[in-house]
């Protein structure tokens, strides 16, 4: 589904954030990306969705991620921000899922029948016409998914998905994240809910792999993870 070969990327010349990153992440896969501030994961996913251009072939769905193919590349990916404010930007919940669907082409009575049926198979009914700056954290971080699944991606892409909730809302938002069949990627520092959603993890570190596996061994490794700047998942602790 998503083939990296190659990848090298630099923000200043001589300074590489990725260097010869190589991988691939097959249909249906729940992936954890991890690594410490500046590993470049950020970086990673902005490559992925065409954001950034290094050198090396990047391929999603065999279609390469080039200029002439984001459209394309786009509708294949939904992308979930770190922070819900920069992605719900409409009055209501409802407006900003109609927002997407009506720029793809759908008519009116279509892209309400498919916010309805998102909104019911992930119990938000009740969000649909609230509006966006009276709703909590959490919600906001579960509508922000529906509008992306609304739009039918193949891979989901989210970037820290339990940033600054509570542990309510946090539950929450990983309960759903298990729920849902699309290939997924998510990069976080929570290692916590990686474990929790994901079957396969990618430990970045210095714009290189320094491991990738079942997400159980990487995530009890104390020493792979103390040796990259990280720590072990508090329930390892």
């Amino acid at each position: 589904m998503i083939h990296f070969e190659h990848i090298s990327f630099e923000y200043k010349k001589g300074s590489p954030v990725i260097s010869d990153l190589s991988l691939h992440i097959v249909m249906g896969e729940s992936v954890g990306l991890i690594g410490a501030n500046g590993a470049g994961k950020s970086t990673f996913m902005k490559l992925l969705l065409g954001l950034l251009s290094g050198d090396g072939s990047i391929l999603v769905d065999g279609i390469p991620v080039e200029k002439n193919n984001l459209a394309r590349i786009r509708e294949k990916l939904g992308f979930v921000l770190q922070n819900s404010d920069n992605q719900m930007f409409m009055p209501t919940v409802f407006e900003d899922m109609m927002f997407g669907l009506l720029n793809y082409g759908m008519s009116r009575e279509e892209a309400e029948g498919r916010i309805d049926q998102v909104l019911d198979s992930l119990e938000l009914a009740s969000l649909k016409h609230k509006y966006n700056y009276r709703i909590s954290g959490g919600e906001k971080r579960m509508a922000a998914i529906a509008t992306i699944l609304a739009m039918e991606p193949e891979v989901i892409l989210m970037d820290e998905p339990t940033t600054a909730l509570d542990p309510y809302n946090r539950r929450l938002v990983i309960n759903t994240i298990k729920a849902l069949p699309q290939t997924k990627l998510i990069a976080s520092h929570d290692l916590d809910m990686i474990y929790d959603t994901c079957d396969r993890v990618i430990l970045i570190s210095e714009g290189r792999i320094a491991a990738d596996g079942p997400a159980e061994q990487i995530l009890k490794d104390r020493k792979l993870l103390e040796d990259n700047r990280m720590e072990l998942p508090l329930r390892f602790q």
